[in-house]
């Protein structure tokens, strides 16, 4: 056996989810020396990864599990020490998605064996919090935090993996559909002006990856391994300027959308009025400027 794996868990983590880890390492442990830790707030997993040496980390869970991970190391200033791995156990498993990971736990396993090493960029702001996957502001972050508040209520009725939950994201953002927040915005992206105070905007998304919500494409040619972030500014701030915009964002043409700004750049500034925040699926805010900056080649993923 070589290159022995660390594979990091939530312990509070359900029966389904366990029972698809338990077919992922049945899948590995023939090739690998394994070591599982299920962690369940960020003291726990910084001991963990102390402890992690040159192993590769495993992510067994969501978009957020993979955050905190990524977060940690970086705020060790240890995450280009590690190849990191991912068995997509989340909800909506977004970053998975854009990066042509299966989301079949078993076939996530044979990559994490035979998969390839690249390259992953890495959004940081200027408060040091990092963004793996996708950062939005206005409507898009009020429909994140009214899909928390259903996805929690939702994910109650079922039995596991099996329940309502998934459905948190389209209630969200059907509610925020009727009456969407529209905010003033100054968007700088690489110092460049796009958009400033005089323009009402619906919603700025800034994505190192593509998707969002289980697989809506707001970003949909952003490439986590390119070394550019893609940066989406919708004006479609009217009734029917919003319905075209919406039934664009479904089939990830919205950015042809005359209301809508799309191009890539390395670093984006968004000030002005009071907006919420909704980073890698976690809501921050009010706040009236926040910046954020690439990290080329951040760290290693293992990918098909």
């Amino acid at each position: 056996m070589s290159e022995p794996l660390l594979v990091i868990t939530n312990s509070g983590a359900g029966t389904s989810d366990a029972e698809s880890l338990e077919r992922a390492l049945a899948v590995l442990r023939p090739h690998r020396s394994i070591e599982v830790e299920a962690t369940s707030e960020p003291g726990e997993l910084d001991g963990v990864l102390h402890r992690a040496g040159s192993r590769t980390v495993v992510v067994a869970g969501g978009d957020g599990s993979l955050h905190a991970v990524i977060a940690a190391l970086y705020r060790r200033h240890d995450l280009g020490k590690n190849t990191i791995g991912l068995l997509p156990l989340g909800t909506g498993n977004d970053f998975a998605r854009g990066t042509g990971l299966p989301l079949d736990v078993e076939d996530a396993a044979r990559v994490i064996l035979d998969g390839t090493p690249r390259r992953m960029d890495l959004l940081v702001d200027e408060v040091g919090q990092v963004v793996v996957n996708n950062v939005h502001v206005g409507a898009g972050a009020a429909a994140s935090r009214r899909a928390h508040r259903w996805k929690g209520r939702l994910g109650s009725i079922g039995v596991g993996k099996v329940n309502l939950g998934k459905l948190g994201y389209p209630i969200g953002a059907a509610i925020t559909a009727w009456n969407p927040p529209v905010v003033r915005l100054r968007v700088e992206v690489d110092g460049v002006v796009i958009t400033d105070l005089d323009t009402p905007v619906l919603q700025v998304a800034v994505g190192n990856g593509a998707s969002v919500g289980g697989g809506t494409d707001l970003t949909p040619d952003a490439d986590p391994g390119d070394g550019r972030v893609d940066v989406m500014i919708s004006r479609a701030t009217g009734p029917v300027a919003r319905f075209v915009y919406a039934a664009r964002l479904s089939v990830g043409s919205h950015p042809e959308h005359a209301d809508v700004d799309y191009l890539r750049g390395e670093q984006v500034t968004v000030s002005g009025e009071e907006f919420w925040i909704s980073a890698d699926g976690e809501i921050f805010g009010p706040e009236r400027r926040r910046s954020w900056r690439l990290m080329p080649a951040a760290y290693s993923m293992l990918l098909p």
